[in-house]
């Protein structure tokens, strides 16, 4: 697994060993930024559920400002941390040893791109699609990943379903909240 593009183009990533970690795959990645690569540049980025990191990465690898990483597995943090620093992009990174659902949750903090690729065969998508509404800047981006099986989600209020991209046994859908104006 590599960095698509940007800064850190063609640096390795680690990935955490085991089945609890599905690092997504480059020709999803890449239909990932292709769909928001114009929403990029200057972004605050937040990968929850972010296992290697490797989502936050190749963001700010192509521009984005500042990214947050949250995570509660100690196999996934050493990932993100050596991700970061072989990247050399920890100074524009905060990694978070929290779960998931209680940062979200609690954090102050807005972002204008929001990842959520929790484990699959859970829901958590529909339960965290309105938690990071709240936390998502006016025109801000929600992606969505998860199994071709599961039911696609739904638009939390106030925000639109972009587009959904299907790839094989993966569906990606991105949301987005209009401007303030726009609606």
């Amino acid at each position: 697994m590599r960095v698509i593009t940007g800064t850190a183009r063609g640096r390795k990533l680690v990935t955490p060993e085991g089945i609890d970690v599905r690092p997504t795959t480059e020709k999803v990645k890449e239909g990932i930024f292709s769909a928001i690569q114009f929403e990029i540049e200057g972004a605050e980025v937040l990968d929850l559920f972010a296992g290697s990191g490797q989502m936050g990465i190749e963001a700010l690898s192509r521009g984005a400002s500042h990214a947050v990483f949250v995570d509660n597995s100690p196999k996934s943090l050493r990932c993100i941390n050596e991700n970061l620093k072989n990247t050399k992009l920890s100074r524009q990174a905060d990694v978070v040893n929290r779960d998931s659902y209680d940062y979200i949750k609690l954090t102050a903090q807005k972002f204008d791109i929001i990842i959520l690729d929790p484990p699959y065969r859970y829901g958590h998508i529909h339960k965290l699609l309105p938690l990071a509404k709240a936390k998502l800047n006016d025109g801000g981006f929600i992606i969505c990943e998860y199994e071709k099986e599961a039911e696609q989600p739904t638009a939390p209020d106030g925000m639109t379903l972009k587009k959904t991209y299907r790839y094989g046994k993966i569906n990606v859908s991105v949301f987005v909240k209009p401007l303030e104006d726009q609606e």
